[in-house]
């Protein structure tokens, strides 16, 4: 559970760091830039451990599967809630599509 709290801790930074500046389009690029570096740091601070400490008991496909599925929950609830947009139909698909794939890499045949 470590490595999973940390991901999805990372994954809240980097979406922040990422999107979080599309409701301040009056701040100049460079600013912009700086900050999503700053909170970027922080993703790194985490992400970095989670892998340390989950590579073992996953490999690493299987890490980067969690981390892109976290990432898909964490992006979904992040502009919905803070950028207010439209969780869509066919994007829930496409991202249960992405999951489905996740069947075939941690199936062990």
């Amino acid at each position: 559970m470590t490595t999973i709290f940390l991901l999805t801790a990372s994954n809240v930074f980097m979406t922040v760091a990422w999107y979080g500046h599309l409701k301040f389009k009056e701040v100049t690029l460079w600013k912009v830039v700086l900050a999503s570096w700053g909170i970027a740091f922080f993703e790194y601070c985490l992400m970095v451990p989670a892998n340390r400490f989950g590579h073992g008991q996953f490999n690493a496909a299987e890490l980067k599967t969690i981390q892109e599925i976290i990432t898909l929950i964490v992006f979904s609830v992040f502009s919905v809630v803070y950028l207010n947009e439209e969780l869509r139909w066919n994007y829930v698909v496409g991202f249960l599509l992405i999951v489905a794939a996740a069947f075939f890499i941690f199936k062990k045949w």
